[in-house]
Parts: structure tokens; C-alpha cells; sequence
């Protein structure tokens, strides 16, 4: 899927002096194709946030009073990009993805020189999907328009509730005046390329008056929703009140309802769910979030961003996960000495890397093909390994699963979508 969209004058730019340098380029300056090991998204990491929400516990931080240093952390996103792209040996960038934090609270100078960087070191289609995270309260039209330019063609609305209640309890910034205000400047600029998430299962929520909210977002949002069932983490806010009797717990029943009529609603407006909490129409599917689901490398950027690559020189077999570091001051110490601030790097087994390709592939509604499973096991069937295993026979028996003994392409195996 190709999503044009605006690109900043630096970015073409240096886009078209590293092509000429390229060497992969093939006839007519083009880049020739690059085998998988040398393709990935690349995820940038924005760590800050105006307040923490009261059921966040990412990796997320307040600025002190002084703010934000933001051309150092801009320099330091630079120079990790082009220290993890050089280890990688990543020579095509299929997508890049602001993710937070908030990252529509950094100036659109920050995104445009990851972009341009990116792009001076490896191949980044001008086709390419670049997707900001933004918080309604942070990103005006003129703003969004401004990140446009930067080079961002696709947005995700943090947009959370359509009730002014439920957002003060979630600790939200924004009303939902300003979340539908936000998603038609959006639409207007982004056409065809704006995602809105929308929370189910708080705590004393009802499934009548969500199924509302769900209703008359559908009479505002674009071709992408996403529906995420809360989850209590330890150490919120949201978390305390609960334990402490302050809040009800939230029901499972009630979230699991919630769901089953949510994705009854969003089907019939035509919406595909092609994950278990994302749906898409007129072919409108995160084609980022698809590079999870898939398997595929990704680099992480930023302080805490996660990471999953075949680094140089590892042979292209052993793909490592990594973490950086995760907080921002001393990721940027780690960066300006040595070039970028990993701090955890974890080898991937081939029966941990296959876990993964399952656990992932079966969120989606493709499932897990022939095909696909023998990019990671060549040697190895999906028949060979799960054919005569009970747990198997019974999830078909139940009409759950669907496994195959036929190798081709079309056929595969597929979870039915339950919460």
C-alpha cells in the first residue's frame, strides 16, 4: 500500500543525495530491491508528556520547570538513528512511526531531522507512512499542518473517550470538543490516513452509553479505529483508586460485551478488523503496526524505545531484541559517548523467534501461513510441528483454530477474533 503525502524540502533533498550515492541503486538511479535482512520500520521515541494520565505507565516523563532541552534530545534522535541503522545494516526504511509520550508536543524541526537523517542514510520511500502520535490538546490544525510538512502523512488520535467524565478520570488534558475538533482538522489534512483509539472497560462503564460514544465517533472518524480494552497497571493512579475501594474494579463480563458489540458496530460500517484491536477500511490498515505483527526488524529510537534486529556481522541468523535506555538524561549521555543508548540486548532463539511469529501472527486475521512460517523455520512445517499435537485437535474441534496439511500460500492458520 503506497500513502503519498508532504515531505519536507531537507528531507527530499537529502533523500536525493544519498540515492545518487547508493550503490544498491539499480538502472534509472532507483534502488534496486533489498533483501529482507536489510528492510525494517524504525520506531522514534518522544519520552514527555504535559501530565501522566492516571492508567499510563509507560515510559513517559513530565519536563521540569525548565522545560524541555530539545535541541539535545533532537541531536541525540539523530545521531541514534543513524548508529542503529549503520549496526543493522538496514538500507531501506519501510515506515517510521512518533510514538510517546507525546510526540505532537515536540517541534515539527525534530521530526523533520530524524526524517532527513533517515533518509540520508538509508532508502526511505517518498511513499513511505510516517505516523505521529497526538494528543488533541497539543496539536491545532495550523500545528498538524506544520508536522505535514515536516514530513508526517498519517496521524493517531489518542482521542481515549467521547465523555468529558471518563476523560477527567483517565487524567486526559483534552475534552471531547477538542478530540472532535482535533479529528476534523486531521481528516482534512490527512485524508484517508487518521487512526482514533478509543478505551473500553473502565472502571463503572456501561455498554449502552460506550456503544454511543462508539456511534457517534463513527459519524466523525476516518478509515482507521482502534478499540483497547483499559488495563489496570500497577503503580497508577487508576490502580491505587481501585485497590483502595475508591473506584468499582472493572468488569471482564461488562469489557468482553463491549467489545463483541464493538466490533459487530465497526464491521457493519465496514470496517475490517485485521487485528484483535485494530480496524481499517478502504484498505486504510497501520502498515507500521503490520511490521509487528509480521515479525519483521524494527529499529527503536529514543529513551526505553524496543527494538528486534539482526545486527551485522551476527551471520543474519541471530536476531537480538533490544531496549535503550529509559531515562531521557542518561540515554542522552549514552548516546553523546557512544553514539547511541542501548541498554539491554537479549539473542533470540529460533523456538523463542517462532513463539513470537505465532503469538503474533495469530492476533491478525490473516493468521499464520505456510508461507510466512517458512521465512523463520525452512526446515520445519507448521504440519510437522503442530499436526498430531492434542491441544491443536481440540482448539479445531472447537472450531478456533484451522490448520492445514496443504502447503500453499491461500491457506492458513487462523484464530477466530476473541477478546
Amino acid at each position: 500500500m503506497a500513502l503519498p503525502g508532504a515531505r519536507g524540502r531537507g528531507w527530499a533533498a537529502a533523500a536525493r543525495v544519498a540515492q545518487r550515492r547508493r550503490h544498491t541503486a539499480g538502472a534509472g538511479g532507483r534502488p534496486g530491491p533489498e533483501p529482507e535482512s536489510r528492510r525494517a520500520a524504525l520506531y522514534v521515541h518522544w519520552p514527555y508528556c504535559e501530565k501522566r494520565c492516571t492508567y499510563c505507565n509507560f515510559n513517559k516523563y513530565v519536563p521540569r520547570a525548565g522545560g524541555v532541552e530539545e535541541a539535545a534530545l533532537r541531536s541525540c534522535l539523530v545521531t541514534e538513528a543513524r548508529t542503529l541503522l549503520h549496526i543493522s545494516g538496514v538500507r531501506r526504511v519501510e515506515s517510521v512511526f512518533f510514538g510517546g509520550g507525546t510526540p505532537s508536543l515536540a517541534s515539527p524541526r525534530t521530526v523533520a531531522a530524524v526524517l532527513e537523517a533517515v533518509a540520508a542514510a538509508a532508502h526511505l520511500p517518498a511513499d513511505s507512512e510516517v505516523t505521529l502520535e497526538v494528543n488533541p490538546a497539543s496539536a491545532p490544525g495550523a500545528r498538524l499542518a506544520a508536522f505535514g510538512a515536516a514530513g508526517v502523512n498519517r496521524v493517531s488520535i489518542g482521542l481515549q473517550s467521547l465523555d468529558d467524565r471518563e476523560l477527567q478520570l483517565l487524567g486526559r488534558t483534552h475534552s471531547a470538543r477538542d478530540a472532535l475538533r482535533t479529528l476534523a482538522e486531521a481528516r482534512r489534512l490527512f485524508p484517508g490516513r487518521v487512526s482514533t483509539d478509543l478505551l473500553l472497560g473502565l472502571p463503572a462503564q456501561r455498554t449502552g452509553p460506550w456503544l454511543q460514544q462508539l456511534r457517534e465517533l463513527l459519524q466523525h472518524c476516518d478509515d482507521h479505529v482502534s478499540l483497547y480494552q483499559l488495563s489496570l497497571e500497577r503503580g497508577t493512579a487508576l490502580f491505587s483508586q481501585v485497590q483502595r475501594g475508591a473506584l468499582p474494579a472493572p468488569d471482564p463480563d461488562l469489557a468482553a460485551e463491549m467489545y463483541l458489540e464493538g466490533r459487530a458496530a465497526l464491521r457493519e460500517a465496514g470496517f475490517r478488523q485485521y487485528e484483535v484491536s485494530n480496524f481499517a477500511r478502504n484498505g486504510a490498515l497501520s502498515t507500521h503496526n503490520w511490521t509487528y505483527w509480521q515479525c519483521g526488524q524494527y529499529l527503536g529510537v529514543g529513551p526505553g524505545a524496543h527494538g528486534r534486529f539482526v545486527p551485522l556481522g551476527a551471520g543474519g541468523h541471530t536476531r537480538e531484541a533490544r531496549i535503550q535506555t529509559l531515562e531521557p538524561d542518561n540515554w542522552v549521555k549514552e548516546v553523546m559517548l557512544s553514539g547511541h543508548g542501548t541498554r539491554k540486548r537479549v539473542p533470540l532463539g529460533e523456538l523463542e523467534l517462532l513463539e513470537e511469529v505465532l503469538a503474533m501472527g495469530l492476533r491478525t486475521d490473516v493468521g499464520v501461513t505456510h508461507q510466512h512460517w517458512q521465512r523463520f523455520a525452512p526446515r520445519l512445517s507448521l504440519w510437522d510441528v503442530f499436526g498430531a499435537s492434542p491441544e491443536v485437535g481440540e482448539l479445531q474441534a472447537e472450531g478456533r483454530l484451522l490448520l492445514d496439511d496443504r502447503f500453499q500460500a491461500s491457506r492458513k492458520v487462523e484464530r477466530k477474533s476473541s477478546m
